[in-house]
């Protein structure tokens, strides 16, 4: 029963920021995370930045090369802030794995609409973020 409770510790959320993950992630969407979960070509992955480290990122963990692990954003239009930029990631820096994304409902307005929309919504609002080694092998490509 301990080690139950200590694996739910281990459990975070992160909310997102920017469009490095797009479509995978939007500005607003919030992640859950294990932190300490070993990490596979394909996760998305919480770390802390290279170079300032009071900087938390979310990135795919494309390949582990020497040195660490090669990070990009799935935005093919948005190649700043990633390995292009600052290269390998130690092991290290890498916190946690992404488990789901959630995206909460829009207020104001927005949220004021049909039931239809409501549960489109609904559906939609949590999905489960697994390795994707085919972006990961996409992402190699670029």
């Amino acid at each position: 029963m301990v080690e139950d409770r200590r694996a739910w510790k281990r459990l975070g959320v992160v909310d997102v920021h920017g469009p490095s993950m797009v479509p995978t992630l939007v500005h607003g969407d919030q992640v859950v995370v294990r932190y300490g979960a070993p990490v596979r070509p394909g996760n998305v992955v919480v770390l802390r930045h290279p170079f300032q480290q009071d900087l938390l990122v979310v990135k795919r963990a494309v390949e582990r090369r020497p040195g660490g692990w090669w990070v990009l954003g799935d935005n093919p239009f948005n190649e700043t802030g990633d390995s292009a930029d600052y290269g390998t990631v130690p092991a290290e820096l890498v916190l946690a794995t992404a488990l789901a994304r959630w995206r909460p409902r829009p207020a104001g307005p927005a949220a004021q609409r049909s039931l239809r929309t409501w549960l489109s919504w609904a559906v939609s609002a949590v999905r489960p973020l697994r390795a994707d080694s085919s972006a990961s092998r996409r992402l190699r490509a670029r």
